[in-house]
């Protein structure tokens, strides 16, 4: 079975390549398709609480935390409550030997077996390990085993070189930590010479110690020290640690531990950092406590206790998580999707009805339809067909041939009207004869983009021969259009519109000379896509009309890096009509101008790692298109899709990855476990942002590359069967918005 299941898996992938190197020479690509299999997803929540978390540990399945004032226990009902017996006093540290729970305060130390609390010793101690069969506790002077309901001092440990502070076991040897040095107890007597014999921790300060296999970590204010026998080196920002300040260091659910700092929770995952900070994860970022226990990590802070839970997922199981959460949060209006807006008088979630309503939701039906490719699914063809038919009525219900509307309002609806347009220019409303709609006008070449790469993306893998007549009159129009009103869009008004002209006046102008690049090429992909797709010549003669006046020779350039012209808004609008055109273009001479473009434009977008770009570059190219980091990227996107305020500016690793130049700016992207779920028209690297949590992002952008990948083989479907991790259970209906309460959509491919 397994043997057929990888012949099968080999096949498709071949499907894809097939599909991606049409047109060219190489016989198969560069890049390494990856095999969509079993991993960790993070889901986090927060328990908030009243006072400072100064200890954690869990035992049994229960989990205690130390506050000042005792020890609690976590309920079912997610809150802490007393526990009959427990120590009421300043709590330091908790630990769990055996089945034993200690507890360690200011006054004393204290055991729980699990019925009985007890005192063991009066008097402060700092920790409690198991070393040499014995337990062993330690004050700040000296050490102690237990022996029966008291302490008796270790032979040999009665007077220490220092103030001890914590205590480890490496190379079966009690490593005492003070708070400028390591010492060593081997059963006998204490080493007072620093353990430290070649190199240096990053600073004298240390506050914590983590025996991890052949190595012993030492948490220090500045970065991460590394003991390996004798010999200590340093863990910085410079070497990917995400925030130097280090509190407290605690082992991990397997080979992995967690490192608590100032600003944040770090999980060590080999040579990997992953990043806990701000309000999506931590109730507030310092971190003094952190245990690992079954499949979650708990992380307490000055106002909660964060809960981090490892759930074994796929990336189709996440699509199929973000594809139900559409339909659960209320963010899919008739075939639209839309991300969601907290309403502060209502107290609740709305849609918001945007500035561009169609061009975002192309990237939906577009995974919808490369689903259907790569998996044969009904329900996405479905999904596909409607999302056609919606996009085809925003042409038709502006009374303007060929002219699309961005966005469309049902008169009366519940949501958020957008009061503006892009650039800072007001919205252009515009109500239907029968009074039912409105349309959103002024449109841009931002929608146009999104059209034409749906329609090609729908004609060429979902449309069957009576779908296929109506894309044809759907792109002709729109087609004749623009080249009937002189390369632009021309509104309602009769004017063009503000951002959707190719002319070249608008080029030769102060005002549209900066877009001869990207536009230039929008154009071209345009005549090239409606040539695939109606065969008119009439486009043709268009585009050698501008190929005549030169349009391709700006397109290499397209990306523009200049002050003031940076706008990752275009980068999303390139590609979109990237795809199309590397595929229907066979003018070897044009391929080479147009290749040029493209390796350019995906080096400067590279440094991103953002997926949907890096396929679409290895899909036309056939090139090493990153595909290991493009599917990390939608692994660490989080299942919770609000928008939370991030803040990177406190981290210490903001260096360029290796491998990667800052073309453009910052100098390196964020994984989205740091910033969110972000649309492909944001920067990766950012240094902060969110909006406090009152927006819900649409993960359409996420979806499409998903399903992209998976189409052309850069991504292999599960090597899994097991339902439950290739699907989630019908989620849950809200918090979201009120379903729509609108007229439906016309079926306008039925009229």
């Amino acid at each position: 079975m397994n043997l057929l299941r990888n012949v099968v898996l080999c096949v498709l992938w071949c499907i894809g390549v097939a599909h991606a190197t049409e047109g060219r020479t190489e016989a198969l690509p560069s890049w390494e398709p990856v095999v969509d299999a079993v991993y960790q997803q993070e889901v986090g929540h927060i328990l908030p609480v009243e006072r400072p978390v100064w200890a954690l540990a869990a035992i049994e399945g229960t989990l205690y935390a130390g506050f000042g004032d005792g020890v609690r226990r976590l309920d079912a009902h997610g809150r802490f409550v007393a526990i009959t017996g427990a120590p009421s006093e300043y709590v330091e540290r908790m630990r769990v030997i055996g089945n034993d729970l200690w507890v360690l305060t200011k006054q004393a130390i204290h055991r729980f077996d699990g019925t009985t609390w007890s005192r063991v010793g009066e008097g402060r101690y700092v920790d409690v390990i198991q070393f040499a069969g014995r337990t062993v506790v330690a004050s700040p002077r000296g050490l102690f085993y237990v022996d029966g309901e008291g302490l008796v001092t270790l032979p040999g440990g009665k007077s220490s070189p220092g103030p001890i502070q914590g205590l480890s076991v490496y190379s079966e040897t009690l490593y005492c930590l003070a708070y400028d040095r390591l010492f060593t107890f081997d059963g006998k007597h204490f080493n007072h010479q620093d353990v430290v014999e070649f190199g240096a921790f990053p600073s004298k300060d240390l506050r914590a110690t983590l025996a991890v296999g052949s190595r012993l970590y030492v948490a220090t204010h500045a970065g991460l020290g590394v003991l390996r026998g004798t010999a200590a080196t340093q863990v910085l920002g410079s070497d990917g640690l995400p925030h130097e300040e280090c509190t407290t260091l605690a082992p991990g659910l397997e080979r992995d531990f967690w490192i608590g700092t100032t600003h944040g929770a770090i999980r060590v995952v080999g040579d990997e950092f992953h990043y806990f900070a701000g309000s999506r994860w931590l109730a507030d970022d310092r971190v003094n406590a952190i245990v690992a226990h079954d499949d979650r990590v708990y992380i307490g802070t000055n106002t909660g206790v964060a809960v981090i839970r490892y759930v074994p997922f796929t990336l189709e199981k996440k699509a199929d998580y973000y594809t139900k959460h559409l339909t659960a949060w209320g963010q899919k209006r008739m075939a639209f999707v839309h991300k969601l807006e907290w309403d502060e008088e209502g107290e609740g979630w709305v849609r918001e009805v945007s500035d561009n309503d169609v061009g975002w939701s192309t990237h939906y039906w577009a995974s919808q339809a490369f689903k259907y490719a790569a998996t044969g699914d009904e329900v996405a063809r479905a999904e596909a067909v409607a999302g056609f038919n919606a996009m085809k009525w925003s042409e038709e219900i502006t009374s303007i041939d060929g002219f699309p509307a961005r966005s469309v309002w049902a008169v009366g609806e519940t949501g958020n009207q957008a009061q503006g347009g892009s650039g800072g220019y007001p919205a252009e409303w515009n109500p239907t004869d029968d009074g039912k709609w409105a349309w959103k006008g002024d449109t841009s070449s931002d929608e146009t983009d999104a059209q034409f790469y749906y329609a090609s993306v729908f004609y060429d893998l979902v449309a069957n021969e009576t779908e296929k007549v109506q894309v044809r009159d759907h792109v002709r129009r729109m087609m004749n259009h623009i080249m009937d009103n002189g390369w632009v869009l021309r509104d309602l008004d009769g004017k063009p519109t503000v951002w959707a002209r190719w002319d070249p006046e608008y080029f030769a102008s102060d005002k549209g000379n900066y877009a001869r690049g990207l536009n230039g090429l929008e154009i071209l992909s345009y005549l090239r896509t409606a040539i695939h797709i109606t065969g008119d010549k009439k486009f043709q003669a268009g585009l050698d009309e501008l190929i005549g006046r030169g349009y391709h020779e700006e397109v290499i350039w397209q990306k523009l890096l200049g002050p003031g012209y940076l706008f990752h808004s275009d980068d999303r609008l390139a590609f979109y009509v990237y795809y199309p055109l590397l595929q229907y273009e066979t003018d070897p001479y044009l391929r080479s101008i147009y290749q040029r473009s493209l390796a350019r434009s995906f080096e400067i977008e590279r440094i991103e790692q953002i997926p949907w770009f890096n396929f679409i570059y290895g899909a036309l190219t056939g090139h090493d298109c990153e595909t290991g980091p493009a599917v990390k990227h939608l692994r660490e996107w989080p299942l919770d899709l609000v928008s939370h305020d991030w803040d990177n500016t406190y981290r210490s690793d903001r260096l360029p990855q290796a491998g990667y130049l800052p073309y453009a700016e910052g100098g390196r992207s964020f994984s989205p476990r740091s910033r969110g779920p972000i649309r492909w028209t944001d920067s990766s690297q950012a240094m902060k942002g969110g909006h406090g949590g009152k927006v819900v992002v649409d993960p359409s952008g996420w979806l499409d590359a998903y399903w992209m990948g998976r189409y052309h083989g850069m991504i292999l479907a599960p090597e899994t069967t097991d339902p439950a991790l290739l699907t989630v259970s019908e989620l849950p209906e809200g918090p979201g918005a009120a379903p729509y309460d609108g007229p439906p959509m016309p079926d306008v491919m039925k009229d």
